[in-house]
């Protein structure tokens, strides 16, 4: 989308079928309301003033008519409005998620997570705020329209008040709208650079507290959240003033229509049930008028959520789908990597070592095609480049388990199995072989306990062999782990090293570590430097001729688990 503007209309086009419905019950609901002054007029006038029983009686049951038809137009365009409201906010949370996913790693790096969480937790309401008020909006223009022509028809003075009175009141408030939709949008910023503040404190705690950064965290959080609320209070500032606007000036319009009608009704001009009529007609355009002052408030804030929205859905994927992809390679096939020329062979566990983790890391990353390499050094599978295939099939057939690899909030069998690809004999045996059987049994609901955001109440190596669990469940083509038993104690490592050699056996599994438990269960181990393939064998053969690679893999104990 190219404007704010543009994407709210979009939003209404997604939804214009009952749009329209609450847009119809909403001109029903407000002319019955606008009609009922007419018809109380006529009723003192043909009934009261003239002593007609009849006629009295007959515009009675008018009155009651337009009372029922306000009514049961109310409760309906009350409902579309709220389906209009959920409408709207959850498309656009959709919208944003799905985008979310399809930007994958890249999104945090290229805006914050608090940008984002502010999108789904405080724009959203204001999508839907804009669908809710637009049944009332046509209501107020059409019963104003209605309004003004019987005014005309009756007076002609009273009715140019009117059609001249309502356009000079809109436009006297717009000069507040220019600065509240400055200060919104200036409030709206700091709101997710807060979150996002809020967000690192939470996640980095327990570092926090080790080297004792609490308090200067705690001081930069307090005036943060100081600046954020001077912002919402210059909000509030030039809010109370719209809305003051919002009550006086119709005020004082309604004083002014009614003082004309009544100097009009002394000198005979108008009747009594005109003057009665023209009294309700006043009292009644106060109600669009709000309504219109309403519609631009929560226009203004819709538009500047419209901004933040649109920046992230202007967000281009970081690696791109290639034009004319290639055909799918066969299964089974070599994974070649040109920058290391690690070559994987299909059907082994390959451990691959390197003394500096961010080769390895980068390795990864270029083996499930998670950055591009350079043009002149590809990463193909069986013989086709992977940034020739569409994204979707190389992560259906590659999946890189690494040290970021998070667990979400849900019951413990949706996150081992978010596909629901599996049964719960699969998920168990998965749990076996990442030595993580103990963490199902301590948790009194087993597969349906809940788990908290990012796994909270678990242990750093029960997250990791959790994680690990849910990449054996998916049982990819090629599955690449990186350092996956690196939070555990030697124990456990030796048992899942052991247990998941058997779990992928006759599956091709990449395994980036630099441990000797692990390395000595694979079937084949290469040995990185510089970027560079240096050595490749059995984990005994390169210990007993490659003294650096024996330097690495010896450089010291493990960490005990979390």
């Amino acid at each position: 989308m190219s404007s704010p503007t543009r994407f709210l209309v979009w939003v209404a086009r997604k939804q214009w079928t009952s749009v329209l419905v609450a847009m119809l019950f909403g001109t029903i609901w407000m002319l019955a309301q606008a009609l009922t002054p007419y018809v109380l007029g006529k009723g003192i006038d043909e009934g009261v003033t003239a002593r007609d029983t009849g006629a009295l009686v007959q515009w009675v049951l008018i009155l009651l008519g337009l009372a029922v038809v306000g009514a049961v137009a109310g409760v309906l365009r009350h409902r579309a409005a709220v389906s209009n409201w959920l409408t709207a906010a959850y498309r656009v949370y959709q919208l944003v998620t799905r985008h979310a996913v399809k930007l994958g790693g890249s999104l945090p790096k290229r805006v914050a997570t608090g940008e984002v969480v502010s999108v789904g937790a405080s724009d959203l309401e204001h999508f839907g705020q804009v669908m809710d008020i637009l049944g009332r909006f046509s209501g107020a223009i059409v019963s104003f329209v209605v309004v003004a022509v019987i005014l005309l028809s009756t007076s002609v003075q009273l009715g140019l008040l009117v059609l001249i009175g309502v356009p000079v009141l809109l436009v006297a408030v717009s000069p507040i709208i220019k600065p509240l939709h400055r200060r919104q949008t200036a409030q709206r910023d700091q709101v997710g650079e807060l979150t996002t503040l809020a967000s690192d404190i939470v996640t980095g705690l327990r570092v926090l507290r080790g080297i004792g950064g609490e308090e200067v965290f705690e001081a930069r959080y307090r005036r943060d959240s100081q600046r954020v609320r001077d912002a919402g209070v210059g909000v509030a500032r030039v809010q109370s003033v719209l809305d003051a606007s919002g009550v006086l000036l119709p005020g004082i319009f309604v004083v002014l229509v009614t003082w004309l009608a009544a100097r009009q009704a002394v000198q005979g001009d108008i009747t009594v049930g005109e003057l009665v009529a023209f009294y309700g007609y006043a009292a009644f355009l106060v109600s669009p008028l709000r309504v219109l002052t309403e519609t631009v408030q929560k226009v203004t804030r819709a538009l500047v959520a419209s901004k933040r929205t649109i920046r992230i859905l202007s967000m281009e994927a970081g690696l791109p789908e290639p034009s004319h992809p290639a055909a799918a390679p066969r299964h089974g096939a070599e994974l070649v990597d040109a920058t290391t020329g690690l070559v994987v062979r299909p059907g082994l566990m390959t451990g691959v070592v390197s003394a500096k983790p961010t080769e390895t890391a980068a390795l990864a990353d270029r083996l499930g095609r998670h950055v591009d390499p350079e043009p002149d050094q590809p990463v193909t599978f069986g013989g086709v480049r992977l940034t020739e295939l569409p994204l979707a099939q190389v992560r259906s057939r590659i999946l890189v388990n690494d040290t970021d690899a998070r667990l979400f909030s849900g019951t413990l069998r949706e996150e081992l199995d978010p596909r629901h690809g599996g049964d719960d004999f699969a998920v168990l045996d998965a749990l076996e072989a990442a030595a993580a059987r103990d963490v199902l049994d301590a948790l009194p609901e087993g597969l349906d306990a809940e788990v908290e955001e990012r796994g909270r109440s678990f242990s750093g190596g029960q997250r990791q062999r959790l994680v690990l669990a849910r990449a054996l469940v998916a049982d990819p083509e090629i599955l690449v782990l990186v350092e996956p038993t690196s939070a555990v104690d030697a124990h456990t490592e030796a048992r899942i090293a052991a247990r998941l050699r058997a779990a992928r056996a006759g599956r091709t599994t990449v395994v980036l570590t630099a441990s000797p438990l692990v390395l000595d269960q694979v079937d084949h181990v290469v040995f990185i430097e510089d970027d560079r393939v240096v050595a490749e064998g059995t984990h005994e053969e390169l210990l007993d001729r490659v003294r650096r690679y024996r330097a690495v893999v010896n450089r010291g104990d493990e960490e005990e688990e979390s």
